[in-house]
C-alpha cells in the first residue's frame, strides 16, 4: 500500500514539474525549438513553412500552457501540437498545385544543420550529408503518416507509445506505418 502511494506521489510530482516548466517559455523554446523545427522540416520539406509552423507551435503552446496536464513529456506535447499544425497545413496545401512548391523544398544539406553533430572529420561530414540526402529522397516516397512516424521515431527519438499519443493512432497502426517506412528507406539505402 505504502509503495503504491509513493509511486502516485512521484507521478504527481513529475506532472507538476512538467506543468511548471511551461511557465518559463523562453527556456522551453531554447530547449525544444530545434527539435520541433527539425521534425517539421523533415515532415513537410519546406523550410519557410516549417519555420512558420514552428513559431505557431510555440505560440499555441504558450497560449494553451494552462491546459497542459503533464500526462506526457513537454517534448511529446510540443510534437503533438506541431503534428496537428502540419496536418492543417497539408490539408490547405492539397487545394494548391503541389508541384509549384517543389523549387522551394529544403535541400538535404540545409537539413543537416539541424541534426545533432559531434566533432567529425570533413570526410565523415560528407558521408553524413550523403546519407541525409539518401534518407531525404526516400522520405519523399513515403505517405504522410509513414514519414511522420519515421521522423518521430528516428529523428525525434520518440517511442511507439509517444508516437501513438502524438498521432492519435493505435500503437499497432504506428508499428505498421513504421515497419513500412523502414522497409522503404532500407530499400533506398
Amino acid at each position: 500500500m505504502e509503495l503504491m502511494a509513493t509511486a502516485d506521489i512521484d507521478m504527481m510530482a513529475e506532472r507538476e514539474r512538467r506543468v511548471l516548466a511551461l511557465e518559463d517559455m523562453d527556456s522551453v523554446m531554447r530547449l525544444f525549438q530545434p527539435k520541433v523545427l527539425r521534425f517539421v522540416v523533415f515532415s513537410i520539406r519546406d523550410r519557410d513553412a516549417a519555420e512558420s509552423i514552428t513559431q505557431d507551435c510555440f505560440l499555441k503552446a504558450y497560449s494553451n500552457r494552462r491546459q497542459f496536464r503533464g500526462d506526457c513529456s513537454v517534448k511529446t506535447w510540443l510534437i503533438r501540437i506541431a503534428f496537428n499544425l502540419i496536418r492543417t497545413h497539408e490539408r490547405g496545401q492539397k487545394v494548391r498545385f503541389w508541384r509549384k512548391a517543389a523549387y522551394r523544398s529544403v535541400l538535404p544539406e540545409d537539413i543537416s544543420d539541424y541534426l545533432s553533430a559531434t566533432e567529425s572529420s570533413p570526410e565523415e561530414q560528407i558521408i553524413a550529408k550523403e546519407k541525409v540526402e539518401i534518407v531525404h529522397k526516400a522520405l519523399k516516397g513515403l505517405s504522410t503518416r509513414q514519414r511522420s512516424v519515421f521522423v518521430m521515431r528516428f529523428i525525434e527519438d520518440l517511442d511507439i507509445a509517444e508516437i501513438a499519443k502524438v498521432t492519435g493512432m493505435p500503437a499497432t497502426t504506428v508499428k505498421t506505418h513504421l515497419h513500412r517506412a523502414v522497409s522503404a528507406v532500407r530499400t533506398r539505402l
